[in-house]
C-alpha cells in the first residue's frame, strides 16, 4: 500500500526539478551593476561655480530613492590636503532606485557643521562666521581659516527648503543640502567668498510638491510708484537721497625742472702743448710767387706772423734772399 505513495513523490520531486531548470533556462544571464557612484560629464552638474572659476575637475553621481547626489570636484591650487568641491543633495521622493536607499532629511546643527568642516579641511584651524549672510538661495553660512604656508581656506554650507508655513499646505517638501571648500594659496576669503554668491544651481525636482524654493515672491512694491526714487549703489538699491551732480577731480600737472649743467673741462685736463722747434719754413704761397693779399688792412692785433717759421729765437731766410738776390730790399726788410 506505501508503494505507490512513494512513486507519487518521487514524480512530484521531479516535476518540481524539472520546472526549475525550464525557469532557470528562461533568465537573461545579463550582468548587473549595483547602483553605486559613477562619473559623469561635466555638463550634467546641477550646480556650476560662477564665471571666472574655479574649473570643474570632474562631477562624480550617487541616486538614491529619494533624491541626487554630486560631488562636483573644483581646480585645485593650494598646499592643503583635500580636494575644492561644491557638493549638492537634492532631495525629493521621486520613487526612483528605491532600493538603494534614502537619504536623511538632516537639518543643519552647529555641531555637525563644525565637523565637516574640520574634516574638510584638515590641519587648518577653522573660524566659523557670525554675520548674518544671504545669497540669491537664501541665508548661508560658513567657516574660515588659514594654513601655516599661508593658504586660505572656507567652507561654506548652505540649506535651501521653502518655509515651515509652506509645509502646512501639503507642499513644498523638497530639500537641497550645499557644501562648498575652497583653498587658495593667492586669493583673499572675501574672493572665495564670492563664489557662495556666484554659484548656480541647474537641476530641479519634478512635482510641485517638492518644491524647495517656496512661492515665487512679487515684484517690489516700490517700483513704478510716485515718490519713491531708486537710486543705484554697489550693493543693489537703496531709499536714501543721492546727491546730484559731481564735481571732477583736478587733473594732476607734474611739472618737471631740468637742470642743464655746464661742465668745464679742469685745468688740469687742457693739454699744454710743447712750443715749436726746428728751422723756420716758408708758407707754401710764399715760395710758389703768387700774390699775397694785402695784410695792411688787418688790425694790429689780428695780422698773421710772417711767413716764416721761428723756432726758439732763430730766423731761417727765405730761399728768395739766397745768394745774388740777397741784396733785394725784400731781403733786408
Amino acid at each position: 500500500m506505501r508503494r505507490p505513495q512513494t512513486v507519487s513523490l518521487l514524480k512530484v520531486s521531479c516535476l518540481a526539478l524539472l520546472a526549475g531548470l525550464v525557469a532557470g533556462c528562461q533568465s537573461s544571464g545579463n550582468v548587473k551593476r549595483p547602483n553605486i557612484s559613477e562619473a559623469v560629464p561635466a555638463e550634467q552638474a546641477l550646480a556650476l561655480p560662477p564665471p571666472g572659476g574655479p574649473s570643474i575637475v570632474s562631477v562624480v553621481e550617487h541616486k538614491r530613492g529619494n533624491g541626487t547626489e554630486q560631488m562636483i570636484s573644483l581646480y585645485t591650487s593650494s598646499s592643503v590636503s583635500g580636494q575644492n568641491f561644491l557638493k549638492v543633495q537634492f532631495l525629493g521622493a521621486s520613487g526612483a532606485n528605491s532600493g538603494t536607499g534614502n537619504a536623511s532629511y538632516r537639518m543643519i546643527n552647529e555641531d555637525g557643521i563644525i565637523r565637516e568642516a574640520f574634516a574638510a579641511v584638515p590641519s587648518v584651524q577653522m573660524t566659523r562666521s557670525t554675520t548674518f549672510l544671504q545669497n540669491s538661495y537664501g541665508p548661508f553660512g560658513y567657516a574660515s581659516g588659514q594654513s601655516g604656508s599661508g593658504d586660505t581656506c572656507i567652507y561654506g554650507w548652505q540649506q535651501i527648503r521653502s518655509s515651515r508655513s509652506a509645509h502646512t499646505q501639503a507642499r513644498n517638501f523638497g530639500m537641497i543640502q550645499v557644501r562648498l571648500r575652497l583653498c587658495d594659496a593667492r586669493a583673499t576669503e572675501r574672493q572665495l567668498l564670492g563664489i557662495m554668491y556666484g554659484y548656480t544651481l541647474v537641476g530641479t525636482l519634478d512635482g510641485e510638491i517638492w518644491n524647495p524654493f517656496g512661492h515665487q515672491q512679487g515684484a517690489d512694491p516700490t517700483l513704478g510708484r510716485p515718490s519713491n526714487p531708486i537710486y543705484p549703489d554697489e550693493g543693489g538699491y537703496r531709499n536714501t537721497p543721492m546727491a546730484f551732480g559731481y564735481e571732477p577731480a583736478p587733473a594732476e600737472i607734474q611739472s618737471r625742472v631740468v637742470r642743464v649743467r655746464s661742465v668745464q673741462p679742469k685745468a688740469e685736463e687742457v693739454p699744454v702743448l710743447p712750443p715749436p722747434t726746428g728751422p723756420r719754413v716758408p708758407l707754401p704761397d710764399a715760395a710758389s710767387g703768387l700774390p699775397q693779399p694785402d695784410m695792411s688792412a688787418v688790425p694790429s692785433n689780428e695780422q698773421t706772423q710772417p711767413r716764416t717759421a721761428t723756432a726758439s729765437g732763430l730766423t731761417v731766410p727765405s730761399p728768395e734772399c739766397v745768394g745774388d738776390s740777397a741784396m733785394t730790399a725784400a731781403c733786408r726788410r
